[in-house]
Order: structure tokens, then C-alpha cells, then sequence
């Protein structure tokens, strides 16, 4: 059966699905009738083949516990090498229900209350919560904005950070979000070089790995095999395949005694299986969904450079931060001389728009604003005019 859901200027009308992304406004403080582009989750229905396995079991009519048999793992090895070049032992894979879970574990693994964990603000801001809420303290060593345009890694900064906060576990964005840097094969062997020499543990945040339009993916462990000692990836298709409210990520582990504590904290969440669909749907996109990945990832690129072209010649002010990976683009909007506050209200109350607010991915967020892309084209259009005539 060919896929069927690859018209991606058409959208399901998503509210009153309970639906995180629209239904929720009020209760988080906006107009009820704001038009949402925050949440990473895509306005495009996920894969025919995804949609086909999860209504096959339904079916069936029976949802006891489920686990995954080892043809799971081997699916989930074979999207890694096909995708990334990058062969894992599948006994390596410990399935959890979301990356930001497996963070919150390894937070809770690898330190101890009031330890400081180290993150690169700006960043993705559960990577924050996840330390405060398990009572342990936030270290940044704060990404600098380069002549390029786009986000570099303070390298100097960073090992002092280390040193002088005796850190033991690092969270690392990898492709970068809200900043959408694909980070080199050469930062990353530095960045992990530094690491390994202090003890680091890095927890290698890839959930947006299938989304790299300009450079390409490097999986933190295969940069150097020595990571695989200190290195804890996480995976998952939940973006990639638009199935995020499935709860199923892979969290990849090279190293047994690591593995070993993660497992025994997850045991300590009272985690054993997990969903029934969520397996389904990973099976589906890694075996059948390419079609339809290859082609969302087409229209979304074509959402960036309308995005540049509608920015460049109407948005005098605000800059596009260069899209490298993911579907999250970062506007800056300090050259347009509005304080962070009042850009926030205008495109809130003014504009009835639901964007990321930089200031919620750390103080060097401010004067930013992260917009979702993975949309319909008028869609985009419509908030990008939002925009334009609160400005001017």
C-alpha cells in the first residue's frame, strides 16, 4: 500500500483533541484564540503505515502489558546504521517513555542532591527543570553568538565550569535546540575530549538527529570510541515521526556500568513496560515511514527559506538565526529595539500568537523568539504577517 499522508498544506483541525499544542491557551495564560507555533510537535498527520500498525492493534481489542521481542531492537539498530552510519549492539538500548525521562534518570543516577550539572544555555529549558526539580543546581557555560551568526561553543569557559563546580554530568543538545546548530565532528571531539579528562558523564540529547539540513549528524559516541565510556545518547521518533503523546524513546548505552545504574533507577521510577502503541509506531516509522519522512523534511526546508525570504523583505529588525537542524527556527528580534518584554506582549496580546519566548531557555534567550515551522504553509504565512504588523 503506497503512503497516503504526504499533503503537508493540509492539517486535521486539532482542537478539542486535547491537544497540548491548542486546546490549552487559557490555561497556560493566553488568548484562547492564539495561534500556536511553540511546541515541537508537527501540524502534518504522521505516516500512513503508522497510523495502519496502530489501528491493526487496536483491533486486535486487547492491551495487557507488552513488551518489545528482540526484532524491536533490531529495527531500532538497523534506522541508526541506515540513518547514521552507526552500528549498536542492541543489547545497548533501554527503552523509556520520552528523552526528557531519561534525562531526569540520569540526573538522578549520576548526582546527588545540590551537585551542579552543567548545561549550555540557551537551551532546551527541560534540561533546567529536570536539574531543579531533582534539587540539584544549574551550571551554564553560556553558547556565545559568533561573527558567524550562529552559536560556537566556549570551550575555556566550559572546562572552568567543570573544574570549579566539580561537575559529574553534563547535558548536551545535539542537534542543538532553540539555536538549530548541527554541531561538527571537530567540536564535538574537542567538547568530549574535555570530558573524558574530568570524569564527565554526557547525556547526548539526539532527539532531533533526523532533522540535519546543513552539515551532518554526529552521534556523540561514534565522534570517538573512547565516548562510548562516558556517553549516554537518546534517541527517539517521537519528532522525526510526529508520535510524541506515543511516549517511546531509545535511549542508547554503551557502557554496561552505566547502563546498569540507568536501569536501576528506571526500576526506582517504577518503570517496566511501556506502551503498546508507542512500540507499534516505532516498528512502523523505522520500517515503512522513509516516504513520508524524506518528503516532510522536503516542505519543511521550503518553510525556511520562505521563512528567510519573508523576514529579509518585511521584518526589518529581526534576523533568522541560520536553520542547521531541527524544525524550531530562532528569530532575533533585538535589532528591532524592543525590550524582550515588550516583543513578548505585543506578539501575545497584539499579535494572538503562541511562539517560545527566548527568556525560558535561559537569560541569554532574551530578545529571542523560537517559532515551529513544521506547519502548513499559509499557516506560516499567517504568523509571519502576525508579525509584521505588530512591528510596523
Amino acid at each position: 500500500m503506497p503512503e497516503r499522508n504526504l499533503d503537508f498544506d493540509f492539517c486535521p483541525d486539532r482542537k478539542n483533541t486535547d491537544s497540548l499544542k491548542y486546546d490549552f491557551a487559557k490555561r497556560r495564560g493566553y488568548p484562547e484564540d492564539v495561534l500556536p507555533l511553540w511546541v515541537a510537535d508537527m501540524d502534518f498527520r504522521t505516516s500512513s503505515y503508522i497510523e495502519d500498525a496502530l489501528v491493526d492493534r487496536a483491533h486486535h481489542g486487547i492491551f495487557g502489558y507488552s513488551e518489545t521481542q528482540e526484532y524491536y531492537a533490531g529495527i531500532v539498530a538497523g534506522w541508526m546504521k541506515q540513518q547514521h552510519d552507526w552500528d549498536i549492539d542492541t543489547k545497548w538500548i533501554l527503552k523509556t517513555p520520552g528523552v526528557v525521562v531519561a534525562i531526569a534518570m540520569a540526573v538522578q543516577a549520576f548526582t546527588q542532591p545540590d551537585d551542579a550539572v552543567l548545561i549550555q544555555q540557551p537551551v532546551y529549558y527541560p534540561f533546567s527543570e529536570v536539574i531543579e526539580d531533582n534539587g540539584r543546581r544549574i551550571v551554564s557555560s553560556d553558547l556565545v553568538m559568533g561573527s558567524s551568526g550562529r552559536y560556537e561553543i566556549d570551550y575555556e569557559d566550559l572546562e572552568k565550569k567543570i573544574t570549579d563546580n566539580g561537575i559529574k554530568l553534563f547535558l548536551f543538545c545535539n542537534p542543538h535546540n532553540p539555536g538549530s546548530r548541527v554541531w561538527s565532528k571537530e567540536e564535538i571531539e574537542r567538547l568530549g575530549d574535555i570530558c573524558l579528562k574530568h570524569n564527565v558523564i554526557v547525556v547526548s540529547d539526539e532527539i532531533h538527529s533526523d532533522f540535519t539540513f546543513i552539515g551532518k549528524h554526529n552521534v556523540f559516541t561514534k565522534v570517538k570510541k573512547e565516548f562510548e565510556n562516558n556517553t549516554i545518547v537518546c534517541t527517539s521518533p517521537s519528532k522525526t515521526f510526529n508520535i510524541a503523546s506515543l511516549l517511546i524513546s531509545n535511549i542508547i548505552i554503551p557502557n554496561p556500568s552505566l547502563r546498569r545504574k540507568m536501569r536501576k533507577t528506571k526500576a526506582a521510577f517504577g518503570l517496566s513496560e511501556l506502551s503498546a502503541f508507542g512500540y507499534e509506531a516505532c516498528k512502523a516509522a523505522y520500517t515503512d515511514g522513509r516516504e513520508w519522512y524524506e518528503a516532510v523534511k522536503k516542505y519543511i526546508w521550503a518553510n525556511y527559506e520562505f521563512t528567510v525570504d519573508y523576514v529579509n523583505s518585511n521584518l526589518k529588525g529581526v534576523r533568522v538565526v541560520p536553520l542547521e537542524g531541527t524544525y524550531l527556527v530562532w528569530l532575533d528580534f533585538k535589532g528591532t529595539g524592543l525590550s524582550h518584554e515588550e516583543a513578548d506582549r505585543r506578539i501575545v496580546n497584539e499579535a494572538k500568537l503562541w511562539l517560545d519566548s527566548g527568556k525560558i531557555f535561559g537569560k541569554p534567550g532574551e530578545g529571542y523568539q523560537r517559532i515551529n515551522i513544521a506547519c502548513p504553509r499559509a499557516t506560516l504565512e499567517e504568523a509571519l504577517r502576525r508579525i509584521k504588523d505588530i512591528l510596523y
